[in-house]
């Protein structure tokens, strides 16, 4: 009888899969790294980034739009910008500029961090910065700070009309723009177009009575950007396509416009079942751009994309201990974790956001049917379903022998949401935070990035 949890993964899934494999010892690996020996050095709870699987992303979207262009011998080229927001810290932003990618920033302090970075020789003047969202006036004298100081590729996009005096009044000499453009969002959403950005039929007009007259503002980039981010239906490739008729008549009129912006991001994978074709999605969007323009007579552009949560998402993992099993009826049983899923991992409590998870151990042993809990007083601290079921199956809790369970693919912004080194709920302490590498060899190494968070450091936030 089949009755064991890597009996019911293996009916489930084809399994292994990608990443994930197990051991001789029926435990988890995880792109070859033998998740209990971590535990063992480090235990938990645990937060960990591989960094390995940010340059590997970074490098197939590159192929994907490279061989897509080639295709069909497009002029242009293709930028790939990571998003800061989806993970500040230094050593994703380390790994990000070793493939030469981009950066996008959302806010002033942002401008500081492109600052830090370049002092480290990390980040030269010629390096693409394209700042996005509503600008306060800390926002746009950061920008321009460093356009006065020989950054000679900061594109600001205009998100609306104040921003083009305030930009224009602050920066010295010529400089470059982007627009963006107000998308209209999916008819689920309780408004009709995003709040950010510049309506479709508000774009031209602008240029030609407002920008067209500001001698030393060019307009290069036509930022487009959709909150769903890039999906292969209807909705998607309509907005698309609006966006590139305006970009044509744009163009036809402003010389210096030559990139678009296709900001909004591949999606990552949430579950085992994930079934999307990103060599296809590069290859239509490329064929498409070059269509429209072809056939209204203007120069196919630069292609820019914006990959945040692409980038970092799959990088990242969670790692908690059964620490013991409550039975409050005759059907309900809660595995309760040794943290909390509102501090560790806030988007599945704010959002109702789904992560791959498995049991570390004990896929030898049998499985039952459980809710997990986090350790807050807080009755929102569960997690009670997966991304491809209504429900969640464990290894057989046994207090003799420790159950740990991971979450996978939650690299993007799991801290900045939750808070990271500030006051979490309940004062639930962060968890440690490790980072993987691995050498030319194949071999990994780990480092302690962050220990657990101590009630000092809390105390002294709070002014104890």
């Amino acid at each position: 009888m089949k009755d064991k949890y890597v009996d019911l993964i293996n009916q489930t899934f084809d399994f292994p899969v990608d990443e994930f494999t197990l051991n001789e010892d029926n435990e988890l690996v995880f792109n070859n790294i033998p998740l209990m020996d971590v535990v063992e050095q480090y235990g938990t709870p645990l937060k960990f980034t591989y960094l390995p699987k940010i340059s590997e992303n970074i490098k197939r979207a590159r192929m994907w739009f490279n061989v897509a262009m080639a295709k069909v011998d497009y002029k242009a080229k293709y930028h790939y910008c990571y998003c800061t927001k989806s993970s500040h810290f230094s050593h994703v932003l380390e790994e990000v500029l070793k493939n030469d990618a981009h950066l996008e920033t959302s806010s002033a302090f942002d401008i500081n961090l492109i600052l830090s970075l370049y002092e480290q020789g990390l980040v030269n003047k010629d390096k693409y910065i394209v700042c996005n969202g509503f600008k306060l006036q800390a926002y746009i004298d950061n920008i321009a700070m460093i356009i006065n100081d020989g950054f000679s590729n900061v594109i600001p996009v205009i998100d609306n009309f104040r921003e083009v005096d305030l930009l224009h009044e602050t920066i010295q000499g010529d400089f470059k723009v982007g627009i963006r453009i107000a998308a209209e969002e999916e008819p689920k959403f309780p408004f009709y177009t995003s709040r950010l950005g510049i309506g479709y039929k508000d774009i031209v007009p602008l240029y030609q009575e407002k920008i067209k007259s500001l001698k030393r503002m060019k307009v290069k980039m036509l930022h487009f950007f959709i909150n769903t981010g890039i999906e292969d239906d209807a909705y998607y490739w309509n907005e698309l396509h609006k966006c590139l008729n305006v970009y044509c008549e744009l163009k036809k009129m402003c010389p210096d416009l030559d990139s678009l912006n296709i900001g909004g991001g591949f999606p990552i994978k949430n579950s085992l079942k994930f079934d999307f074709d990103y060599e296809y999605m590069a290859s239509e969007i490329v064929a498409q751009v070059k269509q429209v323009c072809d056939s209204n007579n203007v120069p196919e552009p630069d292609i820019f994309t914006e990959f945040g949560s692409f980038t970092v998402g799959e990088s990242g993992g969670a790692i908690f201990k059964i620490e013991y099993q409550k039975v409050q009826n005759d059907r309900e049983k809660w595995n309760m974790i040794d943290s909390s899923f509102m501090t560790t991992l806030p988007d599945s409590w704010a959002i109702n956001k789904k992560f791959i998870m498995f049991p570390l151990n004990k896929w030898d042993k049998n499985y039952e049917r459980v809710l997990l809990g986090g350790i807050t007083c807080d009755s929102d601290d569960y997690y009670n379903s997966e991304q491809h079921a209504n429900a969640i199956y464990l290894p057989v809790y046994d207090s003799n022998e420790p159950l740990y369970i991971g979450y996978f693919h939650c690299g993007a912004y799991q801290e900045s949401i939750g808070g990271y080194g500030g006051i979490q709920h309940c004062l639930t302490p962060a968890p440690k935070h490790i980072i993987i590498s691995v050498d030319e060899n194949g071999d990994y190494s780990t480092k302690l990035f962050s220990k657990e968070q101590t009630y000092k450091s809390m105390l002294k936030t709070l002014g104890y």
